[in-house]
């Protein structure tokens, strides 16, 4: 190695007073050239890259990510540490429980007919480890769901799982504060240092129809319903009439033409809603819409001043049932953020959004579903399904759920009564939960604990799109992976040892 002459010097690259003189070369591997540049960040095909994952893995953004990440997981597992938790590994062949999505399941040789799961969460084993007396337990956990993918999700993925015995939801938020706290740190995210504010539920879904909002921009809803009751607009009366409420936003001074207006209802379909219907505030707080000709000039003047509007400011409407409409909303919040670039830039913001209902009503199947999971505590009367809430907390930073958890239930006869609750019967409960149901007859302390996604974490905190983007071999949107041809067909030989037999699915 020796210094280059002066002219030559390249400021532009930190090797650039350097060169290397060479006085004699040792092929150690022959290379063919690659299929795309490795030490350029040009646009490359994504089934490319993933095809040549290992190449894909030199391009100088890829080893930033994989450092980035490393850098994570070892802040987590320090701070930890540091407060006393103990890291304990669960199994990763374990027995189907429902939890929310579809279990991997994997065959037995020795018992036919059998079959282990893929855990889609430690979420049993750490409650176990808690009766066990182990206080303090962590994990950075693989996990699987035979779910339809995304840009955030994938059917393996990594989570922090942690649990503490004899603890309230201020112990667990507290503690993750302090580890998600040094983690943003690590990773450069200038974000407000903790504690971070906390906002209940039903307030989330008012201001904002979604429980993990963006509070980084305004644009907040409103339920109109009361000032529109009573029209003969029959589009919203019939919804109204049915249940349903009517919520709008204040979209600001804006400029947009009919196309783009109609244009919005594409938006909210996609979320479930039907239409969007608008109109631009006029002197006198009268408006200019297709549906001014409904209201009556109080009216109109009524909702001018529950959404705070002025003269020209457009409005947004959307009705239907209260779900519905909170979901479409949303959505059209959050389109109208990106398209007029309403997030400064460089700002981040997190939240705990706490206080969320315990179950939900599943229309399709007529019945109680829990909302997070059946082992979180609830609070409320069972006589009033409705009404009860449950002891959870989710972790939003910059409208992505990072983390959510709750209080556990500790006691044996209110595990029940929410199994009860959601349909399981006695015998339902003790097929699929007995080894959870007996542990508890032996006493189990209060306790919580919380997941966070490491790489949706990951993700947010190195600004890309897709969590593909910070995992060393991901899988496609269709779940396969290019570059090992996963998944793949099997011989007959190993179908007939597991005594498994393959016919076409319905």
């Amino acid at each position: 190695m020796v210094e280059r002459e002066e002219g030559n010097k390249n400021p532009n690259i930190p090797t650039g007073a350097i060169e290397l003189s060479v006085t004699e070369v040792d092929v150690l591997a022959d290379a063919e050239t690659p299929p795309f540049p490795v030490d350029e960040e040009l646009p490359v095909d994504e089934t490319l890259r993933l095809r040549h994952r290992y190449l894909d893995l030199r391009r100088e953004s890829m080893r930033d990510a994989m450092v980035l990440r490393h850098q994570v997981v070892k802040t987590m597992r320090d701070v930890l540490s540091e407060h006393d938790f103990l890291e304990v590994e669960t199994p990763i062949l374990t027995r189907s429980t429902p939890e929310g999505a579809r279990d991997f399941l994997t065959p037995s040789r020795l018992q036919p007919g059998s079959f282990y799961a893929l855990p889609q969460s430690p979420q049993l084993f750490k409650q176990l480890l808690m009766v066990a007396g182990f206080e303090r337990y962590f994990q950075i956990a693989r996990c699987f769901r035979d779910e339809d993918l995304r840009a955030d999700r994938q059917p393996e993925f990594t989570q922090l799982d942690a649990e503490m015995a004899f603890v309230v939801e201020d112990d667990v938020i507290h503690t993750m504060e302090t580890v998600m706290g040094a983690v943003f740190e690590v990773g450069g995210l200038d974000i407000a240092k903790p504690p971070w504010p906390r906002m209940p539920y039903d307030e989330a879904i008012e201001r904002f129809g979604i429980d993990r909002p963006d509070t980084r921009f305004g644009l907040e809803l409103r339920d109109v319903s009361d000032q529109l009751r009573g029209s003969d607009f029959k589009v919203f009366e019939s919804v109204l009439g049915s249940g349903g409420v009517v919520r709008a936003l204040n979209a600001g001074r804006r400029e947009m033409s009919r196309s783009e207006l109609d244009g919005l209802n594409d938006v909210v379909k996609i979320h479930g809603g039907k239409a969007v219907a608008y109109a631009f505030v006029e002197a006198g707080e009268t408006w200019r819409s297709p549906i001014a000709k409904f209201f009556s000039p109080e009216q109109q003047a009524a909702v001018v001043r529950a959404l705070e509007a002025s003269e020209g400011d457009l409005l947004l409407f959307g009705a239907d049932t209260p779900a519905v409409s909170a979901a479409a909303m949303a959505g059209l919040r959050l389109e109208l953020g990106r398209r007029f670039d309403l997030i400064p830039a460089g700002r981040h913001d997190a939240l705990w959004v706490v206080d969320f209902p315990m179950v939900e009503w599943n229309e399709d199947e007529q019945r109680w579903d829990a909302l997070h999971h059946p082992f979180t505590a609830p609070t409320g009367s069972f006589d009033d399904p409705a009404g009860l809430r449950s002891r959870a907390y989710d972790l939003i930073v910059d409208g992505w759920e990072l983390g959510g958890g709750s209080i556990r239930i500790n006691d044996l006869e209110v595990q029940r009564e929410v199994f009860k609750l959601i349909g399981l019967s006695e015998e339902e409960a003790e097929s699929r939960f007995g080894f959870l149901l007996e542990a508890l007859r032996y006493g189990a302390p209060p306790h919580g604990g919380i997941a966070f996604g490491v790489d949706r974490l990951v993700a947010i905190l190195a600004g890309k799109p897709s969590i593909r983007d910070v995992m060393a071999f991901p899988k496609t949107a269709s779940g396969g992976d290019p570059m090992t041809g996963a998944p793949a067909p099997v011989d007959e030989k190993q179908l007939r040892e597991l005594g498994v037999q393959l016919r076409r699915a319905n």
